[in-house]
């Protein structure tokens, strides 16, 4: 039997990497992978010569530059930049090689800032971004468009997910280039090593938000890459093409705090920082298209962390530097 065969764009990253985990298990799957020194994603050309030569079935497009709101602030020449170049080439070179099925991975920044909740995928385009990363957000409405538009003139099966804010195994745990349970658990970690007396945390703790284990990310994708074309397109209209993937409640960034503080171990106080940006008010997902599709979420967010911590801990020698 012939396997098929997949490439993941991104494979080093939390969730490639979480995908490959996923597949590498299964004995129908032949995986394809490259490294950034191995292809080059922002070279047209190299992407081209790839795909033509690779005879590619399927391809989970999780290659991205990603980052928190100082790397979105202080870098969106390259968070644009990159961003689109990566997917555009990978999209249009899959097209051309004749590849019918693809998954985009977007992120649930696309929102509106003020988008009424929980955000229903209906909300792209109707406001204004949250000012500190629209430079990401209007790269993956991009990548949204460009799946829509090949499957509307081409008639593909270009598929996207937008995941709320994702954790887990292999994550950016930079002191000020990763998100915010990466950069919390590294800050409680060293505090309660140092013994400090509190550790102070960006905000003023109100926020709102929904996190999802990239594990629960990997299976949700790979749910929707292989559903049926009919029972898909029945659920899923082409015009408004992409998929929430959340869970479906929130906690404020105070409790998350508080329950960071619990998994690591520390026993300081919590201090709130309100000179420093607070970002969107909520970002809680409206999960019920994806719980339509037949998938919901396992993993609890304490679960999550506790696992997650575990192997922060076993990893600290092999973090990523920006």
């Amino acid at each position: 039997m012939k396997k098929t065969r997949i490439y993941v764009a991104g494979h080093r990253g939390m969730v490639g990497s979480a995908l490959v985990r996923q597949l590498e298990q299964r004995s129908e799957v032949e995986l394809v992978v490259r490294s950034r020194q191995e292809l080059n994603l922002s070279c047209q050309q190299d992407v081209e010569q790839f795909f033509q030569t690779e005879n590619i079935d399927q391809v989970y497009l999780a290659a991205a530059k990603v980052g928190g709101i100082h790397a979105n602030s202080t870098y969106p020449a390259d968070f644009i930049y990159e961003n689109l170049m990566i997917e555009c080439n990978i999209i249009h070179s899959a097209w051309k090689a004749g590849v019918k099925r693809l998954l985009f991975l977007g992120s649930s920044c696309i929102y509106p800032k003020f988008a009424k909740q929980p955000i229903p995928e209906s909300e792209l385009l109707q406001g204004e971004l949250e000012c500190t990363n629209e430079p990401y957000a209007i790269a993956k409405i991009a990548g949204i468009k460009l799946c829509e538009s090949y499957n509307r003139q081409y008639g593909t099966q270009y598929r996207s997910v937008m995941p709320t804010n994702l954790y887990g195994f292999n994550d950016n745990f930079h002191p000020e280039n990763s998100h915010v349970i990466p950069a919390l658990m590294r800050r409680f970690h060293e505090a309660m090593l140092a013994n400090a007396p509190q550790v102070v945390v960006w905000g003023s703790g109100k926020p709102l938000r929904e996190f999802l284990h990239v594990d629960d990310m990997a299976a949700a994708s790979i749910h929707v890459m292989e559903m049926d074309d009919a029972a898909y397109q029945q659920l899923v209209p082409q015009t408004l093409s992409h998929i929430n993937v959340g869970t479906g409640t929130d906690c404020t960034i105070a409790q998350l705090a508080e329950l960071m503080a619990e998994v690591v171990g520390y026993q300081g106080k919590i201090v709130f920082d309100a000179s420093k940006p607070d970002g969107t008010p909520r970002k809680l997902l409206d999960v019920s298209r994806l719980k339509s599709l037949g998938w919901e979420p396992q993993i609890s967010l304490p679960d999550g962390l506790k696992s997650t911590y575990e192997w922060f801990l076993s990893h600290q020698n092999d973090f990523r530097q920006s």
